[in-house]
């Protein structure tokens, strides 16, 4: 194997699957950098049959030391938009245009090719072609939706005019700054225009971060919600739920907290651990109800660690302090003196020392993914999913991430558990009370 590298500059991609028979890139030293030319996530690769999932990822990193059955720390340092438009809106999957599920298995409605390339000719939503006949192959239409340019401080998006989305249609690779390695079409070729004058704030986060599953897998379908269409599926990449459970990674997170400044902790489920990113949003409330959000190509710049024999189900993430549940932030230590005073009160020693933490859960809908996230909580601390449930509505919540189905169960959890279960070091780093003042963010 070759030596590992201190920083690794990354910007080549998939082509839609995960693939952990596929090779990887590095190795990356334990500790080391990840510099990373992120593509456009969603609608780019949703309108290019050619991609096999729902993204367009950066090939997996294998990190030296990461073995199967322990975690690697992800710490977000830096996310730089670079695309100075792009489009998003509702979705409408066009029958006859693919084989059972539109983002794996798009087909050309006339020469019947599965996962055909493509050509753009003119702008529009009938401007991505076959290669090889010519038809009209989008596998998706808008049904309400926008193109939207950015300022130059990455502060603001604008929803703009019919005329300004067919100026930055005519040049959609340029505005959209899609990586040259990028076979995706970019979508402002479509020029949507339902929404004008509309002022968003940008708060950039990573759609896509994680580690490959031990099995081939769409990317985009890497999670217990879109990985449910995979279930019985017509096309190659079929699971069964027992297949899906074991060998998914929950990476297709969509949660607007996976921002600069926090920390995700991923299960290893192959050598090196295979970390992969993508699917960049500038901004997005809870459950990115439309389906969408602004995707765009941005720098990200992390860095990782590896957790020996620490083995997780899913992802675990430690958010900033201030996108933390008002019940779940660190307590403060005039908050710790009442809580010591009013224990004493009535004759009790001491209170729990607790830190917080949030659990990812998945599944088809969202009571599936709150009860996977419960489930996984309790599992990894040894303790009963009413424990959890208890912790997570006193000293915490659950936050909606994707709708229909990613959550994360946010509580306190007991330093006790953490340092059972070797994660303390890192939630005490992230949130470290010397740090905390005494007023709450």
């Amino acid at each position: 194997m070759k030596k590992a590298v201190d920083t690794l500059f990354v910007n080549t991609f998939t082509d839609g699957v995960l693939d952990p028979a596929k090779p990887m890139l590095g190795p990356l030293r334990d500790g080391g950098y990840i510099v990373a030319n992120t593509a456009p996530g969603c609608w780019g690769p949703m309108i290019t049959p050619g991609l096999k999932g729902g993204h367009e990822v950066t090939t997996p990193i294998f990190v030296e030391g990461a073995e199967v059955g322990d975690a690697i720390v992800i710490k977000i340092i830096s996310i730089q938009v670079t695309s100075i438009a792009t489009a998003s809106g509702n979705d409408k999957p066009i029958e006859g245009r693919f084989l059972g599920d539109p983002f794996v298995a798009g087909k050309c409605p006339s020469c019947g090719t599965l996962n055909p390339d493509s050509v753009i000719e003119g702008i529009g939503q009938e401007a991505v072609r076959c290669a090889s006949c010519g038809a009209d192959i989008t596998p998706f239409h808008f049904t309400n939706a926008y193109t939207m340019t950015f300022d130059d401080r990455g502060q603001v998006g604008v929803t703009v005019s019919k005329e300004a989305a067919e100026k930055i249609a005519r040049e959609g690779h340029h505005y959209m700054q899609i990586p040259d390695g990028s076979i995706q079409n970019p979508i402002v070729t479509f020029a949507p225009h339902d929404l004008v004058g509309v002022v968003s704030r940008m708060r950039p986060f990573i759609g896509q971060l994680g580690t490959t599953p031990s099995k081939a897998i769409p990317d985009s379908h890497n999670a217990g919600d879109f990985g449910s269409f995979l279930i019985g599926a017509p096309h190659a990449y079929a699971l069964t739920q027992e297949e899906l459970d074991e060998h998914s990674t929950d990476g297709h997170l969509d949660n607007s907290r996976v921002r600069a400044g926090a920390t995700l902790i991923c299960p290893v489920k192959v050598p090196g651990g295979g970390i992969y990113l993508g699917d960049v949003h500038a901004m997005q409330g809870d459950g990115e109800i439309a389906g969408h959000t602004a995707d765009v190509s941005a720098i990200v710049h992390l860095q990782v660690k590896v957790l020996k024999n620490v083995r997780l189900e899913g992802p675990i993430l430690l958010p900033n302090k201030e996108d933390l549940p008002y019940t779940a932030k660190p307590l403060s230590a005039s908050e710790k003196r009442s809580a010591a005073v009013l224990a004493a009160r009535w004759g009790m020693k001491e209170v729990e020392d607790s830190l917080p933490l949030s659990i990812v859960g998945s599944g088809p809908n969202l009571n599936a993914a709150t009860d996977n996230g419960l489930s996984r909580a309790a599992k990894l601390f040894n303790v009963t999913v009413p424990e959890i449930m208890n912790r997570a509505t006193i000293t915490g919540s659950i936050e909606i991430a994707r709708h229909p189905g990613v959550v994360t169960v946010t509580f306190r959890a007991p330093r006790i558990y953490l340092e059972q279960a070797k994660l303390a070091e890192i939630v005490e780093e992230q949130y470290n009370n010397d740090n905390f003042s005494d007023e709450i963010i």
